[in-house]
């Protein structure tokens, strides 16, 4: 393809997205397939000569099209909002266009130099305090630096950050027995979390080899910080050493919050590290009325939350800002002759705060979407959200046939269930989702059977309601079959 074919071929692609977007709502949300579908379609091999862009378009819609799941339809409920918008699409192109790998300032310094200023910039955007910032214009008595850097997901977040913590928690143990080796003070190390937290913050201690505790949380899905407390100092007694604490704001299951004021002075007394993962919830602190949640950040020393979630920006985009960047680097730098190793408050190498060596250019999309949207347009989007998420919760309030669980919805999330049965509350969600109407998730929270319902990605009232109807009758259907 050469680049007059390109531009001909660019602009249907252009024509084509913004169709889909246009017409998305029509389309069946999830893909009526088995296993194997395409699988069975596609030839065992590579062709060997190359094919016109115009075939391999085709196929795209007569074969992959069918398979997909769509995210950013509104009667998408399920999981989490995945929003994209099209100044970030443009973003992610021209990021895609360029090509760039920038693990390093030398090798992409604007690729650099733009994610340490959005990142201050959506720092602010949500109040984070100075200490988080790369530029932080106030001075700091700990001589320490902040900054963020755009990770891929969550679970990348809270495995470095949980690298970091564990560096410097062994500092501090060789420190004090400098003749244990580091497999023995390793097996000392233990991390905190609560029952509701993400799979990630578990898979993170397998990966770093460290025991982890799941902490019981209350009928809201709260962390119990009295049992914290009580666990943390048995696990002293017997010989071990707690280093990290993950609190969450806006659990997956129904989006709890875990109180920053009561975990984090514990985090302080015990010198342990205190990240937050805001995945779900964080782009909503970009209004300040939802920020009271996040009272108590200052004791954090990590912070992350999914742009990808909620904030227009398309996946893959988590930022994660740290208190001391000197923290993350010492455990994730590696020295090479073909790496250089600089770092000041403008040069930075950003393969020393994330795991893969090579980066993509994703603070472009991210500037896409804080330009052409500003704070007042991101606020806004995240306002209708929390609007479309009332309108159901009205909806459900007029039905007696079901009830929230937990009793009082959380922000942006209503989690519902038929009275008196986890069976037919399963089977309400199967039934749902074989509509291909709408895309809804099923859960367990405190042993009990839930169907998690979101504000969506931009829909208006009207896809609220057509989406009560297809539950309502979906209900009507299964309990009339029970009668």
């Amino acid at each position: 393809m050469d680049a007059k074919e390109f531009r001909e071929r660019g602009k249907e692609m252009i024509d084509y997205i913004a169709d889909y977007h246009e017409n998305i709502a029509s389309l069946r949300v999830n893909p009526d397939v088995k296993p194997g579908f395409l699988i069975d379609q596609l030839p065992p091999t590579a062709p060997e000569k190359g094919e016109t862009f115009t075939q391999v378009f085709e196929d795209f819609q007569r074969q992959v099209m069918p398979g997909i799941t769509h995210w950013s339809s509104p009667h998408f409920r399920a999981y989490f909002p995945s929003n994209t918008s099209f100044p970030s699409i443009l973003g992610d192109m021209l990021s895609s266009a360029i090509g760039g790998v920038g693990f390093s300032w030398d090798c992409n310094p604007s690729s650099t130099e733009l994610e340490i200023v959005v990142l201050d910039w959506l720092g602010k955007m949500i109040n984070l305090p100075g200490e988080f910032l790369a530029m932080n214009p106030e001075p700091r008595s700990d001589g320490k630096r902040g900054g963020g850097v755009i990770q891929s997901t969550a679970s990348e977040a809270v495995l470095v950050a949980m690298l970091a913590a564990k560096k410097a928690a062994l500092d501090r143990l060789h420190a004090s027995f400098p003749k244990e080796s580091e497999a023995m003070l390793n097996e000392k190390l233990v991390a905190y979390s609560s029952m509701e937290s993400h799979s990630s913050v578990e898979k993170a201690a397998t990966i770093t080899g460290n025991k982890i505790r799941s902490i019981q949380t209350d009928d809201q899905g709260v962390l119990l910080t009295q049992e914290l407390q009580e666990t943390i100092k048995a696990d002293k007694a017997n010989g071990f050493y707690p280093f990290f604490v993950c609190a969450t704001l806006g659990t997956t299951n129904v989006c709890s919050f875990d109180n920053l004021e009561d975990i984090g002075p514990i985090c302080k007394k015990e010198n342990m590290w205190l990240h937050i993962d805001a995945a779900y919830a964080g782009s909503f602190f970009i209004c300040p009325e939802y920020r009271t949640y996040m009272k108590g950040v200052e004791f954090a020393d990590s912070f992350n939350f999914n742009a990808h979630k909620n904030m227009l920006t398309n996946f893959d985009c988590s930022p994660l800002w740290v208190k001391d960047r000197d923290a993350i680097m010492g455990a994730l730098y590696v020295k090479r002759s073909y790496l250089k190793n600089v770092d000041t408050d403008v040069v930075t190498d950003f393969r020393n705060w994330q795991i893969p060596l090579g980066r993509r250019f994703r603070a472009l999309k991210l500037w896409c979407v804080m330009r052409c949207f500003g704070v007042e347009g991101i606020q806004e989007h995240v306002r209708h959200h929390i609007r479309m998420t009332k309108v159901f919760e009205e909806l459900v309030v007029q039905d007696d046939r079901f009830e929230f669980w937990p009793k009082i919805p959380n922000v942006g999330l209503v989690c519902f269930r038929l009275k008196d049965s986890d069976e037919l509350t399963k089977m309400l969600a199967d039934s749902i989702n074989n509509t291909g109407q709408l895309f809804v998730l099923s859960v367990v929270f405190k042993n009990k059977q839930v169907i998690r319902f979101h504000g969506g990605v931009g829909g208006k009232e009207d896809h609220v309601y057509e989406d009560w109807n297809t539950i309502r009758r979906a209900a009507d259907a299964l309990l009339d079959g029970q009668g």
